[in-house]
């Protein structure tokens, strides 16, 4: 959805929520209203959006109106919604300020970027679940980078389209190199890792700053995601990792993941 149809949906909806009567002791528009209310954000901000979320989380719940309630009336539609229509009224205020015509896919990106990060926090229970098959029937067991790899290429065909693997980046340093992965509409760059017990938390930081920096070369690179999966608990101080790493360098952000969590 483009900037001028999300602003005139949201519109929509703040002038539909003005003009709710609670007088008349009819809650089904006031329902319809809160469906519609969930489904406009959620098309507009994705399904795992910050702004659902904090939508869902507001402090007032439309079902805990009764139909007493209704019949006695209430003084105004805004004593009952004026926090919704206040948080739709931000929205249009972030989307007027933040989104650029040109930019119709910057939701696309922002899910896209969630979505990953998805694939990735619940990497470890995948995993798992694998190895518990009926009948022990075999299974793809996770030993080395080709098998987190193999997975991780199957899992994000759940959210894009257009996966490509082993992508060749220009030459950078005299050296040309592969990404992992590229997700070409999202721009997004994507390296794997798996630690061992010959790759710790020294040489993993290593290698993902060399590989960062290779990567920024490719012309499709407008973030990178570094992904490490440490099931054996091979890298000491994760979290310090993370946050060493993850970071904007040249004007591409790097975000470094090492799961599962400790």
């Amino acid at each position: 959805m483009n900037k001028s149809n999300a602003i005139s949906k949201l519109s929509s909806l703040v002038d539909r929520a003005n003009a709710l009567d609670f007088k008349t002791g009819n809650s089904q528009p006031i329902v319809k209203w809160k469906r519609d209310a969930d489904a406009a954000i959620r098309n507009i901000f994705g399904i795992d959006s910050h702004h659902i979320k904090e939508f869902e989380n507001l402090n007032y719940s439309l079902s805990s109106i009764s139909e007493e309630d209704l019949l006695l009336g209430f003084q105004s539609s805004d004593e009952i919604l004026g926090s919704s229509i206040t948080f739709l009224e931000s929205m249009i205020d972030e989307i007027e300020e933040y989104w650029n015509e040109a930019d119709k896919n910057l939701n696309v990106v922002m899910n896209a970027n969630e979505n990953v990060e998805l694939i990735i926090n619940r990497f470890h229970q995948v995993c798992r679940q694998l190895s518990h098959r009926y009948s022990n029937r075999s299974t793809l067991n996770i030993n080395d980078e080709y098998d987190v790899q193999d997975l991780f290429h199957a899992l994000l065909k759940l959210y894009f389209d257009d996966v490509r693997p082993e992508e060749y980046t220009p030459s950078y340093a005299g050296a040309a190199s592969r990404t992992d992965f590229l997700l070409k509409n999202e721009q997004i760059i994507i390296e794997l890792k798996k630690s061992r017990s010959g790759l710790r938390a020294k040489q993993v930081g290593e290698q993902l700053i060399v590989d960062s920096q290779r990567y920024q070369v490719h012309p499709d690179c407008k973030r990178i995601i570094c992904f490490v999966y440490d099931p054996e608990g091979f890298i000491a101080n994760p979290k310090g990792i993370e946050n060493d790493l993850s970071k904007d360098t040249n004007g591409i952000p790097v975000s470094v993941f090492i799961r599962p969590k400790s």
